[in-house]
C-alpha cells in the first residue's frame, strides 16, 4: 500500500518500504512506505489547503459525511476485521468488536458535535455584546499505537474532523494497513482531498518530522510515557497543543467481602484481552489476606483455561504479542519477579509447537507473592501477565495502588458500598471502576493523572480539545 495524501495513493519520495508481518505466523503480509520529513510536509500541506474550506461546512453536513463513514465501516465490517487479525493477531471476533466501535465512536462524535454552543455572558452592558465563540485548532496530528488501531486513531480522528479540523495520521509500523484502508474509505463516502491524510514510517524520522512541523497546531498522541515525554518536549518548540494518552500500570484492589464470582470474570478480561497489550489492563492486583488463597487458585485455574493461538482459528480467545520486543518484555517481568521470589501459577514460558513456532505467543501468566521490588509491579508490561500480592488491609493496598508515576486506571472490587467508593476516591487515577470492569463508555472521558497523560478523549470533553476559544467584543 502506498500513503495517502490529498485523497490519493501516493509513494514515498524516497521509494523506500517497510514491511508488515502477522505476528502470528512470521510472514510478510504487505509493505507500506518507509516516509519521511518531505512525506510529512506534503501530508501537513495537503491538510492545511484543505482546513479553510472544511471549517467552513455548515455542522450538519460534517455530521453527515461521519455518519456516512460509520455506515460504510460497518458494511465493510468483515473486511477490515481480517485485516486487523491479519496485522495486529487478535482473534477475529475481537477484530470485529474493534470495526463496530470504531464505528460507533464516529456516530457520537458526529452528534455530539451538532450540540456545540458557544456563549454570551449577560454583562447587561450599553451598546456592546460578548461572544464567547469555538473555532477549529487547525491541522492535527494524529499518532496512534497498534494495540487498537482503529479505535484509538478516532478518539483523536472522529473529535478532529467534526470539529472542523483537518488530520494526518502517522498509524504504528505494526498495524498501518486498517488505516490506510480507512483513509481511503473516507474518501470514497464524501470527504474532500486533504480532510484526512496518512503518512505511514518510522517515528524517529515522519513521525518526529510531524512534531516538528511549524503548521500543525494540536498533537493527538497514544503510546509509551517516554515517547509522549519526546513528544511533548518537541510540541512546545512551537506551543502546539496536545492530548498525550500514555503509559498504565494499572492496579486492582479485591477486598476480603468481594464476591469472587463477581470479581473474577471481569478482572480476567482486563488482564488478558487482546493478550495483555493495551493501555488500561490489569497489570498488578493487592488481595487482602483473608481471601488471597482462595482468589489466586481460581485466576490461575481461569487463566489457564484461556485458549491461546493463531486469531484466525474459530474458538481462539487469545492472538500472539505484535512482535518481538513486546514478548521478551513479558518474559523479563516473568523472570525478574521469579529471580526476586514470586511464585508462578500459571503460563511464563513461551508456548511450543507446530501452531506457535513463527510467531510471538506467550500463554496467560499469573505470578503469586509479589511485591514491589518486581518490575511486574512498577512497570507496564503490556503483555498477558499479571502480579498478585497480599495486603493485610484497604489503606494499604491504597498506598500500593498509588506507589506509582502511572494513574490511567484503577479497579476495586468489595461489597461494603462505602469502603469501594472511598477507596475509588483516593485512587489516583483518571477512571476507576468499582464491582465491574468494561470498555470506557464514549459520552465519559478517558484519560490519565501524573505521567499517564495530559488532557482527555471521548466525550464532549474530548471534543473539547479541539477548540479554540475566542471572545469578540461588538460595540454597537
Amino acid at each position: 500500500m502506498e500513503l495517502f495524501i490529498n485523497g490519493e495513493w501516493a509513494p514515498s519520495v524516497s521509494g523506500r518500504t517497510l514491511p508488515v508481518y502477522n505476528p502470528a505466523t512470521g510472514e510478510i503480509i504487505d509493505s507500506v512506505p518507509a516516509g519521511n520529513a518531505e512525506d510529512a510536509d506534503r501530508a501537513v500541506r495537503s491538510a492545511r489547503a484543505a482546513f479553510d474550506s472544511w471549517r467552513a461546512r455548515p455542522m450538519a453536513e460534517r455530521a453527515a459525511l461521519q455518519h456516512a463513514a460509520a455506515s460504510a465501516l460497518r458494511t465493510r465490517k468483515d473486511e477490515f476485521a481480517r485485516m486487523l487479525t491479519l496485522e495486529l493477531g487478535r482473534p477475529l471476533a475481537g477484530a470485529r468488536t474493534e470495526v463496530e466501535r470504531t464505528a460507533e465512536l464516529l456516530d457520537y462524535f458526529a452528534e455530539e458535535g451538532l450540540r456545540l454552543r458557544g456563549d454570551i455572558p449577560l454583562l447587561n452592558l450599553p451598546d456592546e455584546r460578548v461572544l464567547v465563540v469555538k473555532e477549529p485548532v487547525g491541522v492535527v496530528v494524529a499518532i496512534a499505537p497498534f494495540n487498537y488501531p482503529l479505535t484509538l486513531l478516532t478518539f483523536k480522528l472522529g473529535a478532529a474532523l467534526i470539529t472542523g479540523c483537518t488530520v494526518v495520521a502517522k498509524p504504528a509500523l505494526d498495524t498501518p494497513l486498517t488505516t490506510l484502508m480507512l483513509a481511503e474509505l473516507f474518501s470514497q463516502v464524501g470527504f474532500p482531498p486533504g480532510a484526512f491524510n496518512v503518512v505511514t514510517g518510522r517515528g524517529s524520522e515522519v513521525g518526529h518530522a510531524l512534531v516538528e512541523h511549524p503548521i500543525p497546531r494540536k498533537i493527538g498522541f497514544t503510546g509509551g510515557t517516554a515517547a509522549g515525554k519526546c513528544i511533548a518536549a518537541a510540541a512546545a518548540q512551537t506551543n502546539k497543543r496536545l492530548t498525550l494518552e500514555l503509559g498504565g500500570q494499572c492496579p486492582a484492589i479485591v477486598c476480603d467481602d468481594a464476591d469472587l464470582d463477581v470479581a473474577l470474570p471481569p478482572l480476567l478480561r482486563q488482564t488478558f484481552d487482546n493478550s495483555g497489550q493495551f493501555c488500561y489492563r490489569v497489570n498488578r492486583m493487592y488481595i487482602q489476606r483473608g481471601i488471597y488463597d482462595t482468589f489466586a487458585e481460581r485466576f490461575a485455574a481461569a487463566a489457564g483455561k484461556l485458549v491461546v493461538g493463531n486469531g484466525m482459528r474459530p474458538g481462539c480467545q487469545l492472538g500472539p504479542l505484535v512482535n518481538e520486543e513486546t514478548w521478551r518484555k513479558s518474559e523479563e517481568h516473568v523472570h525478574d519477579a521469579l529471580d526476586h521470589g514470586a511464585r508462578l501459577l500459571a503460563g511464563g514460558v513461551r508456548l511450543r509447537g507446530e501452531e506457535f513456532e513463527r510467531g510471538y505467543f506467550f500463554p496467560p501468566t499469573v505470578l503469586a507473592d509479589t511485591n514491589h521490588a518486581m518490575k511486574i509491579m512498577t512497570e507496564e508490561t503490556f503483555g498477558p501477565v499479571v502480579g498478585l500480592m497480599r495486603v493485610e488491609h484497604l489503606d494499604e493496598a491504597i498506598g500500593c495502588a498509588n506507589d506509582t508515576p502511572f494513574g490511567l486506571a484503577a479497579f476495586v472490587f468489595s461489597k461494603n458500598l462505602a469502603n469501594a467508593l472511598r477507596a475509588a476516591e483516593r485512587c489516583e487515577a483518571g477512571s476507576v471502576w468499582v464491582n465491574n470492569i468494561h470498555r470506557s463508555y464514549n459520552q465519559a472521558p478517558f484519560g490519565g493523572f501524573k505521567e499517564s497523560g495530559l488532557g482527555r478523549e471521548k466525550s464532549r470533553y474530548g471534543l473539547e480539545e479541539y477548540l479554540e476559544l475566542k471572545t469578540i467584543y461588538l460595540s454597537l
